[in-house]
């Protein structure tokens, strides 16, 4: 049994509305499967696929508070593609954001919620991973981090050190998962998560049972009575379990 990583889950006070911002940001196509959920994914996307990482932007009454433990880096091609895309971002209505990055080659910038994100400077690394370079996660421990996600996911374990972890698809394709490690611990429910999906055939309630001994915990976030399980990973991050698919 094992899960993968299908989609980033975003709370949004107004999801039409961000949701247009990541749809022209990524390039991608917008869609709504009901009222208050805004979903993209890229154009000719069959999902779910390890190509890709969709997003699904969900409305929420509360606003933004703190600094994102969760968030994507942008992926660029050149010194030239990284500044025409700041100026195109900034344009669409993101603005610069100090996080205390200090004097860096990305660029840090805020989405019109105030969501953080980074536009990278090129990287060989990320020259195959389409829009979204990577999901970054903070986390107080990379290595304990790193033995949890590796056996919650089918997705491969490229590098663990004291200061970040980074695995992506068992596929070698799509956006990469980095656990960066920062000294502040989590103190309230992340604005994005991860959202996880069994494979064909497996069973939903035995795959949660499994996380569970690997150390992950159920949560109550309001979820009601819904399809999906929501867990969190041992540093408190929430994620969902979704149904096979």
């Amino acid at each position: 049994m094992a899960t993968r990583l299908v989609q980033i889950h975003m709370s949004a006070l107004d999801d039409s509305a961000l949701g247009g911002f990541w749809a022209k940001a990524l390039d991608w196509d917008l869609s709504s499967e009901g009222p208050g959920v805004t979903n993209l994914e890229p154009e000719g996307f069959v999902y779910p696929d390890p190509v890709a990482v969709c997003l699904d932007i969900v409305a929420v009454p509360e606003p933004k508070t703190v600094r994102n433990r969760v968030r994507v880096d942008l992926a660029t091609t050149s010194v030239a593609h990284q500044a025409e895309l700041v100026a195109r971002l900034e344009d669409l209505g993101a603005t610069p954001a100090d996080v205390g990055q200090g004097d860096v080659p990305w660029t840090v910038l805020a989405d019109p919620e105030g969501n953080e994100f980074c536009v990278l400077e090129p990287r060989e690394i990320y020259r195959d991973t389409g829009p979204i370079a990577a999901v970054e996660v903070d986390c107080v421990d990379p290595r304990a981090m790193a033995r949890f996600w590796d056996e919650a996911m089918d997705w491969t374990l490229h590098e663990v050190t004291d200061d970040q972890a980074v695995l992506r698809s068992a596929q070698g394709v799509g956006p990469y998962l980095t656990f960066l490690r920062t000294p502040d611990a989590k103190t309230v429910k992340n604005r994005v998560h991860l959202d996880l999906r069994p494979y064909p055939g497996d069973d939903q309630a035995e795959e949660v049972a499994r996380l569970q001994e690997l150390g992950a915990t159920k949560i109550d976030i309001g979820q009601g009575d819904v399809p999906w399980t929501v867990l969190a990973d041992p540093e408190g991050n929430e994620f969902c379990v979704l149904t096979p698919a």
